[in-house]
């Protein structure tokens, strides 16, 4: 039996996880087994460039954690090498990150277990899906170019007119 003072450690740490995923917007687990020094020094440092809190952390603690913040459904794939990574404010930027990691890498090597956003839990495929939407800053500039291309057709439109009843005139 652990002393209390381990103990009281323990549950510190289940309220800390449990603010963080409490506090998120998304998060991803995966299973990080394989991958050498360097490639999750890069990881990292891509994650935290997106503003996505990566670290490892004991199934166990991640398992008290996601049951106090109703995500029940992820204690399922908290079994092997446990990393998770987290993002308070873009709900794909985790997947969408580590899912490019994860082709990279090949099967066996880093896999993805599961995710969620707000509430909705998706499985390893439904956190591949997501990971091929785009980042937000992605989405706008195509939304700006989608109207872009119709405004300037109807410009030159209106400036054919305009000179065609310049020259009659």
């Amino acid at each position: 039996m652990p002393s209390e003072k381990i103990l009281l450690k323990k549950q510190e740490r289940v309220k800390e996880l449990s603010d963080i995923l409490n506090n998120a917007t998304a998060g991803v687990i995966v299973d990080y087994k394989g991958i050498t020094v360097e490639e999750d020094t890069a990881l990292r440092r891509s994650l935290r460039e997106a503003g996505v809190n990566y670290f490892v952390e004991k199934n166990t603690m991640l398992r008290f954690a996601v049951k106090n913040v109703g995500l029940d459904e992820l204690t399922s794939v908290l079994e092997g090498t446990t990393a998770i990574a987290v993002s308070d404010n873009d709900e794909t930027a985790a997947a969408r990150i580590l899912g490019e990691f994860a082709e990279k890498a090949g099967d066996g090597k880093f896999n993805l277990k599961a995710g969620f956003i707000g509430k909705d839990i998706y499985d390893a495929a439904g956190v591949a899906a997501l990971a091929k939407i785009p980042s937000k800053d992605v989405l706008l500039a195509q939304l700006v170019g989608s109207l872009q291309g119709p405004l300037q057709k109807l410009a030159a439109t209106l400036q054919a007119v305009a000179d065609k009843d310049g020259d009659a005139a």
